[in-house]
């Protein structure tokens, strides 16, 4: 996406590269962003082994699994981290070079066998859709015999982690997945990672109008792409967005119950910060073990194109999973 902005109005269909059809359907003209082929060869010199599997062949739903060396030379198992990319539930997939480059690193450097889903997206599949299918994936590792599984990873230590749409599609997923705990058996979920959760409300938060015009997720951009995601007719008010809405609050007992632990990271220069710290807030509330992240300088996505801050993130993941989550 190109980030520059004027003085102008953005058109947000411009701007995220939609064509309106005059069916009222959507083509994508983003064809360009580049995609990495998985490799499992372990005779290249490289840190990380990859490969997709098939999650639901209706939905035509994957799995991209990303296997550290280390895990091949070593009788340990190591925690498994179930990630899901960002872009709004709009855009990309788990194959776009820069979720997967991501992941690639976490794996590596955080010793984690990660699996980065592919899950339907809007407006073709509108939410819950993507939401189902995080919960779907999470019942298919626990039931796979895939090697990659089965040999390397310890269930005991599950984590949902996402970025941006990645991350309110894991915590979605964790509350349903809160209610189906032995369904989901051996797996056993430890907690969530939420890097710059995307959720809204018709109310606009201070951090939403003071940064309006942002030039990597401008209000208006982010309106299209919940009006895209939500159900036809709903507003952003619906329990699918905003986080007061439905009943998720209520099953933050139950994440206290069962010792889920939390990071919640965030920047102050995203227009969402504010409801990123209203979760953590909310959650804390509830007697939930929160990890709170934020910095005052950075932007949605900065991880992404920084990569000293890549590091300091996934760093900081490696922690929580093996210091707190010890």
């Amino acid at each position: 996406m190109n980030f520059t902005m004027s003085n102008e109005a953005v058109d947000p269909y411009q701007y995220l590269q939609f064509l309106r059809n005059p069916d009222g359907t959507l083509t994508r003209l983003n064809d360009a962003v580049p995609r990495t082929e998985p490799s499992s060869d372990p005779t290249l010199p490289i840190p990380v082994l990859t490969k997709d599997l098939t999650l639901n062949q209706r939905n035509n739903t994957w799995l991209r699994l990303f296997l550290p060396r280390v895990a091949l030379s070593s009788s340990k198992k190591l925690p498994l981290i179930v990630f899901f990319h960002g872009s709004g539930f709009v855009l990309l997939s788990a194959a776009t070079s820069m979720f997967h480059d991501f992941c690639v690193e976490l794996a590596n450097t955080a010793e984690a066998v990660v699996a980065s889903v592919d899950y339907r997206l809007a407006p073709e599949h509108r939410l819950p859709a993507a939401y189902e299918d995080g919960v779907e994936a999470l019942r298919w590792i626990g039931r796979s015999d895939e090697e990659w599984l089965t040999r390397y990873v310890d269930y005991s230590k599950c984590y949902l982690m996402g970025s941006s749409a990645g991350a309110t599609i894991a915590y979605h997923a964790g509350l349903r997945a809160i209610e189906e705990v032995s369904d989901l058996e051996p797996l056993k979920i430890q907690g969530l990672i939420l890097r710059q959760p995307y959720f809204g409300g018709m109310q606009r938060t201070e951090s939403e109008v003071m940064l309006e015009n942002n030039p990597v997720i401008p209000l208006c951009v982010s309106d299209l792409m919940w009006e895209l995601a939500l159900p036809i007719g709903a507003d952003r008010d619906h329990e699918y967005c905003n986080l007061r809405s439905g009943n998720g609050v209520e099953k933050f007992d139950k994440m206290k119950e069962l010792g889920w632990r939390v990071l919640v990271s965030g920047n102050g220069g995203d227009p969402l910060v504010d409801r990123e710290k209203e979760i953590a807030l909310l959650m804390e509330e509830k007697g939930v073990q929160v990890v709170k992240d934020f910095e005052e300088e950075g932007f949605h996505g900065v991880e992404i194109f920084e990569p000293s801050k890549v590091k300091q993130l996934i760093a900081l993941v490696k922690d929580f999973v093996y210091i707190i989550g010890a």
